[in-house]
């Protein structure tokens, strides 16, 4: 990736004002020119700007063409306090991305593995669908494709868009017949796909809060690098010593 044209950024996106959108896109930019191996991906979500609109986990389906009862990235509600006073908190919960990952010892045919630029990701070609990786996640991040689909039996029968070809993992996968990633395990892989194009994850570029954070954690100029030294910062489960990737402000 590294050295591959990109389409250029607005002069804006380098302002110390720029929309944080613009400035990550330009964290992005940098991060490309590395090699793969000198990257160090990870999302940072601000619990506190979150409004549990869900518009990521839409956007996200609609990236990848994701069908029933496969989702990358629920968004997780909790209730607490006794009436009148009470709160409501929303947690999206996509792929940890851990750098110690459970998934992947437990996988019998290698089909799970971490990438240098840490991205956990799912070889379909290999995957069993044998679902240990499924029971061995302590955050429920990954699903099983049972095939099914959502205009199954109505009137029209299964319309062509939902077997259209995607491009997650790089591949032009048509969903049909039985055909990989039919019968496997599928989770979020921060959009590999809009990486390589030098695009953010797609529930980055649609968070209505601007509440979720992408980037290269290795680049001491990136936005998240300055989230991560936030007092406030978390991960979910740490006694579980899987090292998440993803990142929380609360």
């Amino acid at each position: 990736m590294a050295g591959k044209e990109l389409l250029p950024l607005p002069a804006s996106a380098t302002q110390p004002d720029a929309d944080v959108l613009l400035r990550m896109m330009a964290d992005m930019r940098r991060a490309l020119a590395k090699p793969v191996s000198e990257r160090r991906w990870v999302m940072v979500i601000d619990l506190r700007k979150c409004i549990g609109c869900h518009a990521c986990t839409v956007s996200c389906i609609a990236e990848n063409k994701l069908p029933p009862g496969v989702v990358y990235r629920p968004v997780i509600e909790q209730e607490s306090g006794t009436y009148p006073h009470v709160a409501r908190t929303a947690t999206p919960r996509p792929c940890m991305h851990c750098d110690n990952p459970p998934c992947v010892p437990v996988c019998p045919v290698a089909a799970t593995f971490k990438r240098p630029d840490g991205i956990v990701q799912v070889n379909y070609d290999e995957c069993i669908g044998c679902r240990y990786c499924i029971a061995a996640c302590p955050y429920g991040a990954r699903t099983f494709d049972f095939g099914d689909y959502y205009t199954k039996n109505t009137p029209g029968g299964v319309q062509a868009y939902e077997k259209a070809a995607t491009f997650e993992y790089g591949k032009k996968r048509v969903r049909d017949h039985e055909a990989s990633p039919i019968g496997n395990v599928r989770k979020c892989h921060f959009c590999v796909h809009r990486l390589e194009e030098g695009m953010l994850p797609s529930c980055t570029s649609t968070c209505v809060g601007r509440a979720t954070f992408f980037g290269d954690a290795n680049d001491p100029e990136s936005l998240v690098h300055e989230l991560l030294g936030s007092p406030n910062i978390q991960t979910l489960k740490p006694e579980e010593n899987t090292k998440p990737r993803v990142y929380y402000l609360v």
